[in-house]
């Protein structure tokens, strides 16, 4: 049995995560996906960085039993290297699920695709500029392209906004700590938020010891949570073995 921690991606909460629950569950695995805190008030928004989810992340981690897979989907990828290089005896192995795996000194933003035309569009800056908002037009059109339309549309009209500081906060990562845990990639083929080149060259510059690929878009928790759930079993039967 292996305990996954799931850490969603921006704008969303753990609710984002939860349909790759039951068939992990079925297979005798553990799942936590929390929501990160920090977004639910202009003034919580102002106060929450990088190093505040990660500190969070790192704490659940520590509190389980044993050292956890710990999985970031989109942004929630900078998470979990942070949260890694604060607690590496927590963590088993990392999975980046169509993320941003960001090597030591760089930022999201280094990384990023240019917004598409619709995302960039839906796109508001809030909270006195502490955070940025994402209309459910924009995400469905982003996110969601292989969902179905009553599922994004759900999933859309529960968008949070996002901490703005983020985007630009170079990771602080080392490998002794971060470096010495085994990663994995989850390409998503179909993803036009972190188009498959992207994802590759964030690959390759941080490389990884295995590639698992889906036929997904930016959200296959989503929109193929069972392809999820068995390439996250495949993952920790690997570790298993280890």
């Amino acid at each position: 049995m292996a305990t996954f921690l799931l850490i969603h991606g921006a704008w969303h909460g753990g609710w984002s995560m939860e349909p790759v629950r039951p068939a992990l569950e079925a297979a005798g695995h553990k799942v936590i996906a929390p929501d990160l805190p920090g977004t639910d008030s202009d003034e919580a928004l102002a106060h929450t960085t990088l190093a505040t989810w990660a500190d969070f992340v790192a704490d659940l981690a520590r509190k389980q039993p044993e050292p956890v897979i710990l999985c970031g989907h989109s942004r929630g990828g900078i998470v979990i290297s942070e949260a890694a290089e604060r607690a590496p005896e927590a963590v088993k192995a990392l999975v980046y699920i169509t993320a941003f795996l960001i090597p030591n000194g760089s930022s999201l933003a280094d990384f990023a695709a240019p917004r598409t035309p619709a995302l960039a569009a839906g796109m508001q800056i809030v909270a006195g500029g502490a955070a940025v908002t994402v209309s459910p037009e924009a995400a469905a059109a982003t996110f969601y392209t292989r969902v179905s339309s009553d599922a994004a549309e759900a999933a859309a009209q529960r968008l949070v906004p996002e901490p703005t500081c983020i985007r630009d906060t170079p990771l602080q990562l080392s490998e002794e700590r971060w470096g010495s845990i085994p990663r994995y990639y989850i390409e998503c083929t179909e993803d036009e938020m972190i188009p498959p080149e992207n994802q590759r060259r964030m690959q390759a510059a941080s490389p990884v010891k295995k590639v698992l690929a889906i036929a997904c878009d930016h959200a296959p928790s989503l929109s193929d949570p069972d392809a999820l759930a068995a390439a996250l079993i495949e993952i920790a039967e690997i570790e298993a073995k280890s």
